[in-house]
This record gives structure tokens, C-alpha cells and sequence, in this order.
């Protein structure tokens, strides 16, 4: 018999379906040859401190730190999971073959092995590997089974995190405790949560202590449109009331006119930490929300496999691109247009080289109904995703630059000269406007102008939202606008984009963090914990993303 365990009870059942083991049993499915079971999440874990030494039970700073010889592990400690594991145990003993049906990713991988070894299951073992629960795919995936050792990599990758969090998070914890924490309070610190409860304190801190400082800026009112002083503000009024009183009477004149054209490129396909941004931002869902969306959504086979980190396909998508843009009936008036001729194929989208194990998420062209919540973010994923195979959009960018005697002001505008992807965004009542166009200049036109002279002052950084928080923890805290560079510093990020929902969450389950309408704030607790912490390193974004880039270096087999 051939035994397949998958991840969760849904996915078991998906499988099965199609593999035509339609009995069902107290935690399996039979059938056809197979049997289907399945874990629930992680049932095994890392032993406890008392579970290799009875006297580590005790919190005792001598006991400190605590480094076990070798890591092991068991099953974990509730009945329901003690019950499933020995199901497992037993339809092992009568494999001749085990597949391994788990998420295909880190975490995935490191749930199933656990449960082989737990079991002592000595026979071979091959890998199911599928980005989507579709029929089609899990039947391709089934044709093309790939030896469990093609993925021991992956494996030792996520039992050394695990490890690497075990032993800073037991030790860490004990010690912040025993000295810091007096009788009452236990002081939880993370190998991914206290950098980032640090850069949410930091930033809090750095609005508080911030001291304004005033600027002056100098502009003019001509023809409707403000120009500004070409050479940027003043920080000394006394320089800027100068010429504030120069331009007063003189007419103002168009001394140059430059257009240049351009274009803007469709915004990129999400990965995890994008699509959680973007849900944040424009819907108000936390991190956590839209992950347990897209998951639900991945389940109900009309999306990929979410929890990935690039925003690319691999190649051999390309050819599956009509069939998924003539499933989705339901915006047939945006797919129809890039149906019609030869689909673009980008190296902005198609990049194999930005593809391990998956790719970014995107619609499999399954059409069901959704509830109101599920539509919104599944709406999101398909028009990124037919946007993609639009052409540019192209635009003039046009500088206009004005003179009052010899003092230069400048504007800037922008005109759409064809829209190309960004119909796909288009809502049917903002379709006229389009922004920051400006009117038709004739250089060496003169005329009136009103010119004005205001104090203004620096503002101080913004109150991270869940949206900024996720994109500084893929970034290890550095503030990186340019998708391109964001994409290389993904390699240092702390977290993993399918556990960073979870350590936000998990701040605000302890009380170090808290919500204020969008924004996230520190707790005075969060506060008193960064503050007690003086080791750097330990608060560091910096050290987290070494040692999540030594992590992915295992991964691909260049670290031992």
C-alpha cells in the first residue's frame, strides 16, 4: 500500500479525490491502492528543556544557557494529535512506500519529516511538490514525483531555524525573565520578535523625542499652476526673504518647456508580504486576516500556493496563461483585449532565476463564489495578474521652468498617452481624471503671478501601520522604496513571509505591542522590554537577517 500524508484534513481530501481513495476511516482515506491521512500543522515539536535534563525544568540562572548535545523531538502533548500521530504510526507499518503530501515549502517539509521520524519509518519516501490543489495539478504533480532527498536541503534548513530559535528563545527568555522580570512578569524574547518590537519602539521613540525645525519655502501662482523655487527650501529666512521681495513685481516668464516621454510598468504579482501590504493598505485587514484569505482561497483551488517570497513566474507558466485567462469568465472584458493577439511575456513577470520553490501567487482559473471579504483579495491577485500581460503604459513627464528676473521656479506634470495596464484599475467613475496635467505653456509667454513666502516645519517619520511594519521586517528595517532593491534584500529579511503575520500577531497576543486605528504602537511593557534588553545584537534587524540569509544559504545547499 502506498501511504500519502498531507498537511491538513482538507488537502488530504482534495488528494484522495483524485487519486480515487474514497473510503473514508477515522483519520484516513482508502482506496485505489492508497491511503490518504493527513497531520494538522505540526505534530511533532523540539523537545523542552526538562525533557533532556529533569533539572533545566527549573528557571535557575546557573542553569544557563541551556545547549542540548543533540536536538530531538516528540509528539506533541494533546490527545487529539496523540491520537491522529498513532493512526500515522500505523498505516506506516504497512507502507511500502510513503509520500510525502506536505506544503511545499519550508515549514512543509519539516512537518512531515518530523512525523517520519518520529514514527522510525525506514522505507523510501517520495516528494509530492504542487503550487496549486486544482485536479490538473495534483494529477501533473503525482506524474512527476521527485526523490524525498532532492528536498533534504529544505529539511535541514527548517530544523535549523527551529533549533536557532529554540536556543535563543528558551535562553534569551530565562535569563530576561530571572534578572528583569520580577516575580509576576515573564519577559518573551525571539530570535524575529524582539528585533521587531525594537524597530516598532525605536520608531516610536524617534517621534517622540523629534524637535520640529522650520523651513521656508518659496513658490508662485501662475496660470492656476505653482511653481516652486528651483533651488529647493531655505533654512534661514532671512536668505529667502531676499528674493521673496525680488520677485514681488516682475512679471513672471516661461523660459522652458521640456517633455520627455516614458513609461510605467504594471505593478508587480504578490508574493505573501506584498498582497498583505496591499490588503492592509487599501482594505484595513490585518497581516494575519489576508493570510488566513489567501490560504482559504488556496484551499478552495482558486488561487497558488500563498506563502511565497517572490513576485515571479518560471518560464514554463507561460505556455498555462491563455487557458487561465479564458477561465476567468467573470472579467472576460479585461482578458478578451490580451486574448486577441499574442500574449507579451515579460522578463519582468518570467524570470527563472527568481523562482526556487514557488512562484508568485496568482489565479488558477477556478471560478467559484466567494463571500465579500475572500472577493476583495482574490480580486487583487487577478488583476495584478492579468495587468501584467497589458503593454506599458506611456506617458510625456513634462518640466516647465519659469523666471521673475533671474530667479528660476519650476513644475512638473504628467500626461497619459496611452493607458495600456492601467484600465485594468480603472474604476468607472474616476475614468476622466487623470492627475497632474498641466496646461499648454508657449515658451516666452509672460504674465502676472502671485508669489508666496511660508514657514513651514520638518515632520517627524510616520507610526509604522501592519503594512509598514511587514515591509520593514522583508527589509531587515532598512526604508527601501525601489521594488528592485527590495527584491535583493529579501535575502536578509527577518522572518519568513509565511511566519511574520504570525510574530505580529503573536506581539499583540503578549501585550508589547497595541492598535491605534491603523497605526501600531509600542505598549509600555513593549517599551520597558527593549529598554531592559542592553545586548544590541539581540534587538538587532541586522543579526535576524544574517541569520535568515545563512538559512536560505542552506536551503540552496552553499551552507552547511
Amino acid at each position: 500500500m502506498i501511504v500519502c500524508i498531507a498537511e491538513k484534513p482538507s488537502v488530504a481530501r482534495e488528494i484522495a479525490t483524485v487519486l480515487g481513495a474514497n473510503t473514508k476511516h477515522d483519520g484516513y482515506f482508502e482506496g485505489n491502492g492508497y491511503a490518504v491521512t493527513f497531520t494538522f500543522g505540526h505534530l511533532c515539536t523540539l523537545f523542552e528543556p526538562n525533557d533532556y535534563k529533569s533539572y533545566w525544568k527549573s528557571w535557575d540562572l546557573n542553569n544557563l544557557p541551556m545547549l542540548p548535545e543533540k536536538f530531538q523531538t516528540k509528539v506533541v502533548e494533546n490527545s487529539g494529535i496523540q491520537k491522529q500521530f498513532k493512526i500515522v504510526k500505523k498505516l506506516f507499518e504497512h507502507a511500502n512506500m510513503v509520500i510525502n503530501c506536505g506544503d511545499a515549502g519550508q515549514e512543509g517539509e519539516l512537518i512531515q519529516r518530523w512525523v517520519m521520524h518520529q514514527a522510525n519509518y525506514k522505507g523510501e519516501v517520495k516528494r509530492l511538490w504542487i503550487s496549486s490543489l486544482t485536479t490538473e495539478a495534483i494529477k501533473e504533480g503525482f506524474g512527476n514525483l521527485k526523490s524525498s532527498q532532492a528536498y533534504d536541503n529544505l529539511y535541514y534548513a527548517g530544523f535549523s531555524r527551529a533549533i536557532g530559535d529554540w536556543l535563543l528563545g528558551m535562553n534569551a527568555t530565562r535569563l530576561y525573565t530571572l534578572k528583569h522580570g520580577g516575580y509576576k512578569q515573564m519577559l518573551s524574547v525571539g530570535r524575529v520578535q524582539t528585533p521587531t518590537l525594537a524597530m516598532v519602539v525605536n520608531r516610536f521613540k524617534e517621534i517622540e523625542d523629534f524637535k520640529p525645525l522650520p523651513y521656508w519655502e518659496l513658490q508662485t501662482m501662475y496660470r492656476e499652476t505653482l511653481f516652486s523655487y528651483e533651488e529647493g527650501r531655505f533654512h534661514n529666512m532671512e536668505d529667502g526673504e531676499v528674493l521673496a521681495k525680488k520677485v514681488k513685481g516682475e512679471d513672471f516668464e516661461i523660459v522652458s518647456i521640456s517633455k520627455k516621454k516614458g513609461k510605467e510598468y504594471a505593478p508587480k504579482l504578490f508574493d505573501l508580504t506584498g498582497l498583505q501590504v496591499y490588503c492592509n493598505t487599501k482594505f484595513g485587514f490585518t497581516a494575519d486576516e489576508t493570510l488566513k484569505m489567501v490560504q482559504k482561497l488556496y484551499e478552495q483551488k482558486v488561487v497558488t500556493y500563498p506563502r511565497v517570497d517572490t513576485t515571479f513566474l518560471p518560464n514554463d507558466v507561460y505556455p498555462k496563461v491563455p487557458g487561465i485567462l479564458q477561465k476567468l469568465s467573470n472579467y472576460s472584458e479585461l482578458t478578451q483585449p490580451i486574448l486577441a493577439k499574442k500574449i507579451r511575456k515579460s522578463s519582468k513577470v518570467f524570470n527563472d532565476s527568481k523562482v526556487t520553490d514557488h512562484h508568485a501567487i496568482i489565479p488558477t482559473g477556478v471560478q467559484i463564489k466567494l463571500q465579500y471579504n475572500q472577493q476583495q483579495v482574490y480580486d487583487a491577485i487577478v488583476k495584478r495578474f492579468i495587468a501584467v500581460f497589458y503593454e506599458d503604459c506611456q506617458v510625456s513627464n513634462t518640466t516647465v521652468i519659469g523666471k521673475v528676473d533671474d530667479i528660476n521656479f519650476k513644475t512638473t506634470g504628467k500626461e497619459i498617452l496611452s493607458k495600456g495596464w492601467k484600465v485594468v484599475f480603472e474604476n468607472p467613475e474616476t475614468k476622466s481624471k487623470e492627475t497632474g496635467i498641466l496646461p499648454t505653456f508657449v515658451k516666452g509667454e509672460k504674465g502676472p503671478h502671485e508669489p508666496s513666502f511660508l514657514e513651514k516645519q520638518t515632520k517627524p517619520p510616520k507610526q509604522f501601520t501592519e503594512a509598514t511594519l511587514l515591509r520593514a521586517m522583508e527589509t531587515a528595517g532598512k526604508q527601501v522604496e525601489d521594488d528592485e532593491m527590495r527584491e535583493l534584500m529579501k535575502e536578509n529579511g527577518i522572518g519568513r513571509p509565511s511566519t511574520r503575520a504570525n510574530i505580529i500577531e503573536t506581539l499583540f497576543r503578549r501585550k508589547y505591542i497595541k492598535r491605534n486605528k491603523k497605526q501600531v504602537l509600542p505598549t509600555p511593557t513593549g517599551i520597558q522590554l527593549i529598554d531592559t534588553i542592553q545586548n544590541d545584537l539581540l534587538k538587532s534587524a541586522e543579526l535576524t537577517g544574517q541569520w535568515e540569509k545563512q538559512l536560505k544559504d542552506i536551503e540552496k545547499g552553499t551552507f552547511s
